[in-house]
């Protein structure tokens, strides 16, 4: 015989082992494709000449600051560090005469991120060190080389950091010594045939490998020509390419059906905003990969690539501004896409239904200001669970589709939709998708695409879906292997058909012609990552504080202007403000995933926050108030308080400051807080407190009964307290209803055991709850005794290493018993949980959302109700049965779970990872409980939670001039026949006009005239 007879059909397993070895870059390298890709490649002098300046500690120089300072000369093997600094090397490079006509690129590897910029100070490229992926290491430096090349030079700012942070695993706590060390430099000519055949080689590994079974008759095919490849590939012979690329190219012609599947391809590199890297970063991040994605949007004329969040849009346009104008120029082109239609990719758990309506204006503002248009699709493909408001605020903001991914994380049901309409609290809809391929970062890869049809669960409705691909989180996007990658696979046989296209393109085509998707109804609720609702409790809290601070600056500063009082709406401020909230609420900042560092900036942030709302607050205030006798605490006789709440209300307040000479009823004895009822505040309006005053409230106590319980007890309710801190009897006096069941209680302390599978800050696994302890106090004695406010103090170790101490109060006007916690905490993998086992009976709990309630089961019936052993809430949880109820308020809390008729609130987490000192120190927050009559639909649950955390704005006054207060007793504006309709903010338009927006929403599930 001529000709060695191919039995590859009897070992296709050997066959693909000795394939995976061509394409080897290891053991094999000088056998394998990788010995044909250089032509040629030099380094070191006189061709790669390297000079280096290292910024002091952590400092990012711009451009024209480091070109101006003195380098010194480096070689290959330099070591760039610690972590976190900077390091420019200024590259003088020299093309030989002798790669004329040729493409030269240069591969410059420092093992960490480094941005390529022009001599002239233009960004021109992002690069990504290291060996494995995502890695990227190559620079064009012309596509035709001429025969006597002028030397070039070139600066690469070298960030000490990988992709992924420094971890020394993918969420570990960054190392503060990591050392990168410069592979050699090279100028280098790659050599064009060899690369087509590596790239149509990759196709046919992953099809092999991964993509089709051996039961396709194409999959041998695949084998086939793969066989083939490696009999006529010869290392050693460049000559023998010409027939490689004929066999591979014989694979590549067999087209696709007219009837096969459409994936609309589109780059991405979903840059975090913050994760395991900080702020100032990730504005590095973005120039790095959006300068890359630029260049390859002009060498492949069919790709196309989007980018979402405004706030990143913003960062390049301050401090990269001829970057943003070739981004600019390409988005007109219709090639670079931005996306989302909000400020960032936002957490959708933990901010108001307000903050939810920011992110929308900001970021469809700042798109349609600078872009012409707003965004049609909310892109969120990376968050923790997605509230039930969300498709109500989507369309009024203009937007209908919505791209999401993290639901194929579920770790208990499988999601059983990908194309779908999600229906919101109020029957909104949006057109929802979930790219089958289950990945928002795809690597461009056949068998991925082939997961396109396999996991499409709705393909019965829509024989389309949407490929997200490029390298991301850590910034990045798509490369160009995988562009090759995509060219080869737009129309072969056994793959989907692809082609690359805006998203609307996607969602308007199913629009048109699927009329028959299935519907999604409520939240879209997450199954993992249930740790998010409580890590980091201190953002979370300051987050809550920020919400209703603006919210208060905004209304007194609007009803001022409206009133004509010496005010300038502080509108650009506001707005300020508000781009740092929405800023916070980034998807890894506010759940409590991110290191260390980026949590000591949004701490500066907050303080920035806090100390320019206060201020405009007491502008405000003093331009509404100033002429109503307003002095210091110490010099004032009364007080004017503020309502920013739709209803009236009477209160017990606190004023620091104020003494007793005054015959105020009471002092707080804790802080010295003088103690005054403010009675029927009217809604919207102010009222002119008396220190000695009370209102006609009926006293509140404080006593030990015969059994040697504490006692609270005012009009309202009874409150008995054992020596452990436990509430073992919560009685209504007005219904004569006993709340606690025989021998069980409430403020029951339970110390979890608390280490999840891997995602540490991110999860609270459901076998937390077979492992817990209860604390008991050391200490419970009585504080105040009335007529005001009683309370009583407990102490308790909690843990090994932590102490607690509670201020748990009763006033004299509400049922509402309230739990001040001062815990200082020094836990590791534990969860601090307080119980409340109620005597009530229902089947769901209802929880707060963004401008409503959901309701949740309280069994186990099924894996979907198993699921929710761990839920998010907003300012409280209520368990209700016909006729009765107790809430669980909070002023800063988001965990909730409620079995049978035990509610628990998630008080605080200890990960140590990706920040090894999550929560640490002290804590301070607060809960109450609050007993109402009727169901929760008939209650004041929403109310009296907004009260909780919203309290009546003080002023300190002299009474004597504020008796005269033309504004006394006025109310600036009220809510009529609405009980179940909470106004929400007031505040000035947008548009720069007097007039006044005024938000609303209806909060118990119904409908009202208001």
């Amino acid at each position: 015989m001529e000709k060695q007879m191919s039995y590859f059909q009897k070992h296709p397993d050997i066959t693909k082992s000795c394939f995976r070895n061509l394409m080897s870059n290891g053991q094999f390298k000088k056998a394998s494709i990788h010995a044909s890709m250089f032509e040629a490649r030099v380094t070191g002098a006189p061709h790669v000449q390297l000079e280096v300046w290292s910024a002091p500690s952590q400092e990012r120089p711009t451009f024209e600051h480091a070109v101006k300072q003195e380098f010194k000369s480096i070689e290959s093997g330099y070591s760039f560090g610690p972590s976190w600094t900077t390091h420019w090397v200024r590259t003088t490079l020299q093309i030989p005469s002798d790669f004329a006509g040729k493409e030269v690129r240069l591969l410059f590897n420092p093992e960490c991120e480094s941005m390529v910029w022009s001599a002239d100070g233009e960004p021109l490229q992002g690069l990504t060190g290291g060996n494995g992926d995502p890695k990227r290491h190559e620079f064009i430096l012309t596509g035709k080389a001429g025969s006597n090349e002028a030397k070039r030079v070139l600066y690469l700012e070298v960030a000490c950091n990988d992709m992924f942070g420094l971890g020394d695993y993918l969420i570990g706590p960054p190392d503060p010594n990591r050392y990168f060390t410069l592979k050699p430099v090279e100028l280098v000519v790659k050599r064009p045939k060899a690369c087509a055949l590596y790239h149509d080689l990759v196709v046919l590994r992953q099809i092999i490998d991964g993509g089709l079974s051996e039961e396709s008759p194409r999959w041998w095919q695949a084998l086939s020509a793969a066989d083939k490849v490696m009999t006529a590939y010869d290392p050693t012979d460049v000559g023998t390419l010409d027939a490689c690329l004929e066999i591979t190219g014989e694979f590549f012609k067999a087209k696709t059906g007219n009837a096969a599947h459409q994936v609309y391809a589109i780059g991405n590199c979903h840059i975090d905003t913050a994760w395991l890297w900080p702020y100032d970063e990730t504005k590095r991040k973005i120039a790095r990969s959006w300068s890359t994605q630029l260049g390859l949007l002009e060498k492949y004329p069919d790709y196309m690539f989007a980018a979402s969040q405004a706030q990143q849009f913003e960062w390049l346009k301050e401090l990269y501004p001829g970057l943003f104008a070739r981004v600019k120029e390409q988005i007109k082109r219709g090639r670079f896409i931005p996306i989302g239609g909000t400020w960032v990719e936002m957490d959708c758990n933990i901010p108001s239904g307000e903050s939810f309506v920011r992110q929308f204006l900001l970021g469809q503002r700042f798109f349609e200001e600078n872009f012409g248009e707003r965004c049609k699709v909310f892109w969120l493909p990376d968050t923790f669970g997605y509230s039930s408001q969300l498709p109500q605020i989507v369309r009024l903001a203009g937007a209908e589709y919505f791209f999401t991914q993290k639901l194929s994380w579920n770790n208990i049901n499988k999601f059983p939709h990908t194309t779908f309409r999600w229906v919101g609290l109020d029957g909104s809809d949006v057109l929802c998708h979930m790219c089958p391929a289950e990945t928002y970062t795809a690597e461009a890869k056949a068998d991925q695409l082939i997961s396109s049809v396999k996991k499409h669960k709705d393909i019965g409705y829509t024989n389309e879906s949407l490929y997200l691909y490029g390298y991301g989180d850590g910034g990045g996007g798509p490369t160009e292997d995988m562009l090759e990658r995509m060219n080869r696979m737009k129309d072969v046989d056994a793959l989907p058909k692809v082609k690359h296209a805006h998203p609307n393109d996607y969602y308007d085509h199913v629009k048109e012609n699927s009329k028959d998707l299935v519907t999604w109804n409520g939240e879209l609720y997450f199954e993992l990552h249930r740790g998010t609702y409580t890590s980091q409790a201190k953002t979370k809290k300051q987050n809550r504080q920020s919400e209703y601070l603006l919210r208060d600056v905004e209304m007194l500063s609007a009803i001022a202007r409206s009133l004509g009082k010496d005010l300038v709406y502080p509108s650009a401020e506001v707005t300020r403000l508000w781009k740092l909230v929405c800023l916070n609420q980034f998807h890894d900042v506010i759940p409590g995933s991110s290191i260390e560092v980026v949590y000591k900036d949004s701490d500066k942030i907050y303080a920035d926050v806090l100390e320019s709302a206060r201020s405009m607050k007491e502008n405000a205030v003093v331009a509404l108030f100033g002429d109503s006798g307003m002095c210091a605490a110490e010099e004032a006789t009364g007080m004017l308080v503020f309502n920013s709440t739709s209803w009236p209300r009477t209160d017990v307040i606190a004023v620091p400051g104020m003494g007793q000479h005054l015959g105020t009823q009471q002092v707080r004895k804790r802080d010295q807080a003088a103690l005054m009822v403010a009675a029927a505040v009217p809604s919207g309006g102010v009222q002119i407190v008396s220190p000695s005053n009370d209102a006609d409230a009926v006293p509140v106590s404080a006593y030990y009964d015969s059994n040697g319980l504490v006692v609270l007890e005012n009009l309202y309710v009874t409150a008995k307290f054992n020596s452990n801190g436990h509430l073992t009897s919560f009685v209504d006096r007005r219904t004569e209803r006993e709340l606690v069941p025989q021998g069980q209680a409430g403020n029951v302390m339970r110390l979890h055991d608390d280490v999840p599978i891997f995602w540490d800050a991110w999860d609270i696994e459901i076998n937390h709850l077979h492992k817990f302890f209860v604390m008991n106090a050391s200490n419970v004695a009585i504080v105040d005794e009335g007529p005001l406010l009683a309370s009583i103090s407990i102490e308790m170790s909690v843990g090994k290493n932590s102490r607690m101490r509670q201020f748990v109060s009763l006033s004299a006007v509400s049922p509402r018993l309230e739990f001040g916690c001062d815990v200082d905490w020094h836990e590791s993998h534990k969860c601090l949980k307080a119980a409340f086992t109620w005597d009530i009976r229902s089947n769901n709990a209802t929880y707060e959302t963004q401008y409503g309630v959901v309701q949740r089961p309280t069994h186990r019936n099924t894996t979907w109700d198993m699921a929710k052993f761990e839920v998010c809430a907003h300012k409280f949880g209520d368990l209700s049965e016909f006729g009765y109820g107790v809430a669980l308020l909070n002023d800063s809390k988001y965990g909730y779970a409620t079995l049978d008729n035990t509610m628990t609130i998630t008080l605080l987490r200890s990960p140590k990872s990706p920040d090894a000192n999550c929560d640490m120190g002290h804590q301070s927050f607060r809960y109450a409980v609050y007993p109402h009559q009727g169901s929760f639909n008939e209650s004041r649950v929403v109310q009296e939670a907004y009260q909780f955390n919203v309290p009546l704005v003080q002023l300190p006054v002299d009474m004597s001039v504020a008796a005269t207060c033309e504004l006394r007793g006025s109310s600036f504006f009220a809510l009529s026949d609405a009980p179940n309709v909470v106004l929400d903010a007031v505040k000035a338009a947008e548009d720069g006009s007097q007039d006044v927006i005024v938000r609303l929403y209806e909060a118990y599930g119904g409908r009202s005239k208001a």
